[in-house]
């Protein structure tokens, strides 16, 4: 009999933070620029995440790797936001790939080994 797998911080941190990506779409729905998130949004809701805070992963390195990937894509909006007063920031925004990975990996960790 094998023993469980480890889980895997790096994985579950990517999935983490496509989940944010996803959450943000489906919140958003109809508003485009709201439907993409910061890097800094990112980073302040994935402080408490284990991996996240204990420091083994950089949320900015796991979000290039999802862009690698194209399993997010950047929007390039240097436009100025009347809600946040600041001009904003490149955005991330999760693609059909990313949401295939997501589906992907939700079901294959609600399965009974």
């Amino acid at each position: 009999m094998y023993a469980p797998a480890a889980p895997d911080p790096a994985r579950n941190t990517l999935v983490e933070i496509l989940k944010l990506l996803n959450e943000a779409e489906e919140k958003h729905e109809g508003k485009p620029p709201e439907q993409a998130m910061e890097l800094g949004e990112i980073e302040t809701k994935m402080t408490d995440f284990p991996p996240v805070k204990q420091g083994n992963i950089k949320v900015a390195l796991a979000v290039g790797l999802l862009l690698r990937n194209r399993f997010v894509i950047a929007d390039s909006a240097s436009q100025y936001s009347w809600e946040r007063q600041r001009d904003v920031a490149q955005r991330y925004r999760i693609t059909p790939e990313g949401k295939k990975f997501l589906v992907d990996s939700i079901e294959n960790s609600n399965r009974i080994s």
